[in-house]
């Protein structure tokens, strides 16, 4: 009569305040830091780091929201959103970047989209329009001569 349906229930991941870790964390489900994190982070949810959190990490999520302080680099395969309490050092890899008025990020920042099938990358919107150029010069030089 019921069908058993098994779900995996993920359980958000809480670093309280107060509390310091360190070591590797590989997470299914959303991680929120509100103390201190020593280590890398690879998250296949959110990471978010509170206005007392501060982490010393390389992560790797979803989505990252930054209210305290991160040092290292992080990869998002969503976006990242640094509010005016954040601050960023380290480099990052996003698709969609955020940084609120006051928010803070001292490194180098490289962004990309999913490309979709009906898009083309710019390089190759620029490599055809400069082989129509190309073609056109050519043409109207054997009028010329």
């Amino acid at each position: 009569m019921f069908k058993e349906t098994k779900r995996v229930i993920a359980t958000d991941t809480l670093i309280g305040q107060g509390t310091i870790a360190e070591g590797k964390i590989v997470s299914e489900a959303n991680l929120r830091i509100e103390g201190e994190f020593r280590g890398d982070i690879e998250c296949k949810g959110d990471v978010i780091i509170g206005e007392c959190g501060v982490a010393r990490s390389n992560i790797l999520a979803q989505d990252v929201t930054l209210a305290g302080k991160l040092f290292g680099d992080i990869e998002t395969t969503g976006r990242l959103i640094i509010a005016a309490s954040g601050q960023l050092v380290g480099n990052v890899k996003a698709h969609s970047l955020i940084i609120q008025d006051g928010g803070m990020l001292n490194g180098s920042c490289h962004m990309e989209q999913a490309v979709d099938n009906k898009q083309k990358p710019l390089s190759e919107l620029e490599s055809q329009a400069n082989a129509k150029q190309d073609k056109n010069d050519k043409s109207k030089s054997r009028q010329a001569g």
